[in-house]
């Protein structure tokens, strides 16, 4: 038997009914990976001894009688994460050679749990792109059109799942980061609630890894299911042991409903500062229409519904006053100079972009005020509504396009040109609030492009979008491997 496109529960199953061993596993995925990773290059640093090693010890563990949740599963790692031993990059030239000397929280959780680490994925400079390519390790291509990006800043791992290389994969999300490369991939991802996940040892190079929580920014989980998704979800969740974790122990509530017909569902196919394409909204009304047919609640208009253009420039000021914090004093001096231009009557994004990269504290706290009026009125919504159905990004994977000016890029939504950057509102929608977002694939675009949509749900309810997306797959389907 082929196991390469094997879920990680039926992998976990075949183990522990002794049908398959982690030895042989593992060597399948490291030939598939050899084989295949030429032309996607997905895996940037691979650990095949290591990985080896770790599957002789957990074929090992379970002669003993052992059983954990990923015991012997090979998994991979985004790239940023620290692992001892392995470069830690971020994809940014000056740092190719810093080797962490610890593990991150989520790699020591991974390898508690039993997974065996075949090795690290491909990133854009600095996290900071839709797309996967930097100067050390070069571009990631989709396994559906080696011309488009798989995205980013995931897309390594996206990349990785859609091609076979392990069950699973860990990433983090920011704009995006992670239902983006699975909407271009057409795999499954989840943003978890805001501090549900702990971060520490993902952390831009040369750290320090301390148990500092960033802004906006989580880390989660990427499968080929939405089941495999929960289960890694499950490994992963929980505070850092050296704050938080040495007082509280973490009980998510259970999902709202486990009927597809019981769900209370809001439909947003369209934005107010940004089109949809049409492969994307033929996306999203797929699964509008498979929860109407199953019974499900299902309206397209809300009052209670947070204001969108208000908060995609909240989220925009919050992003990019983040993105700017370690500019050189004459690169912030450039900045103010072209905000001194802006009219007063500029609210376009990109005016957006520009003031948060120039926010004072006092600017930053007056948004995260205004943010704590958002999470309010999501708490309103939440208390009439499951979960939200809308786009993850406008359109499908696009062509690579690695001009440095990223201001300067374009993204093309059926013929009509949009600011590159524009396409973060729909990221943004659970980001900014810090709610819960799972990608699921919602089918293809004319050109046999994946289309993936996400499911926002209430805060640390993240059982409930992931159960829908678990219920949403067993009626409209999910993960088919490139052909």
């Amino acid at each position: 038997m082929e196991w390469n496109f094997q879920t990680a529960e039926e992998i976990a199953a075949a183990l522990r009914a002794g049908e398959v061993t982690s030895t042989e596993l593992t060597d399948e995925a490291i030939a598939c990976i050899e084989r295949d990773d030429k032309a996607i290059n997905a895996i940037c640093v691979p650990d095949f001894d290591r990985a080896r090693a770790a599957a002789r010890g957990a074929d090992q563990a379970r002669a003993r009688g052992e059983d954990r949740p990923l015991l012997g599963i090979p998994v991979t790692v985004k790239e940023c994460y620290d692992i001892a031993g392995l470069p830690t990059t971020w994809g940014m030239p000056p740092h190719r050679n810093y080797m962490p000397a610890e593990d991150a929280v989520q790699v020591s959780r991974l390898k508690a749990a039993g997974a065996v680490v075949l090795g690290k994925t491909n990133v854009p400079l600095g996290l900071q792109d839709i797309q996967s390519f930097n100067e050390i390790y070069g571009t990631t291509n989709n396994p559906w059109d080696h011309a488009r990006t798989s995205g980013g800043s995931s897309g390594g791992s996206a990349a990785a799942l859609a091609s076979g290389f392990g069950a699973l994969s860990i990433g983090s999300d920011l704009g995006g980061s992670l239902r983006t490369p699975a909407h271009f991939c057409g795999v499954y991802a989840h943003k978890p609630t805001l501090g549900l996940a702990a971060i520490r040892g993902m952390v831009p190079p040369p750290g320090p890894a301390l148990p500092a929580e960033g802004d906006l920014a989580v880390v989660g989980p990427m499968a080929r299911t939405a089941r495999d998704l929960a289960l890694l979800l499950d490994v992963m969740a929980g505070p850092d042991p050296l704050t938080l974790g040495m007082a509280y122990d973490l009980r998510l509530p259970p999902a709202r409903h486990e009927r597809l017909g019981d769900f209370r569902v809001l439909i947003l196919d369209e934005h107010p500062l940004i089109a949809t394409g049409s492969a994307v909204r033929a996306g999203v009304n797929r699964v509008a229409d498979a929860l109407v047919d199953s019974g499900a609640r299902v309206e397209r208009h809300s009052a209670l519904l947070p204001d969108l253009t208000e908060s995609a420039i909240l989220y925009t000021h919050l992003l990019f006053s983040s993105s700017v914090a370690r500019f050189p004093v004459e690169s912030y001096e450039q900045l103010q100079t072209l905000a001194a231009g802006l009219s007063a009557d500029d609210q376009s994004l990109d005016a957006a972009r520009l003031r948060g990269m120039l926010f004072r504290h006092c600017d930053w706290m007056e948004a995260n005020s205004r943010r704590e009026f958002h999470r309010h009125g999501w708490r309103q919504f939440f208390a009439e509504f499951d979960a939200v159905v809308c786009p993850i990004t406008p359109t499908p994977a696009f062509p690579h396009d690695h001009d440095p000016d990223l201001m300067n890029r374009r993204i093309d939504i059926d013929g009509v040109e949009y600011p590159y950057f524009d396409q973060l509102v729909w990221a943004g929608l659970a980001t900014m609030p810090g709610l819960p977002a799972t990608a699921i694939p919602a089918g293809r675009s004319p050109e046999g492009l994946p289309v993936g949509v996400q499911l926002i749900g209430p805060m640390f309810e993240d059982r409930t979008p992931l159960r829908l997306a678990d219920l949403l797959e067993q009626k409209i389907g999910g993960f088919q491997a490139p052909a």
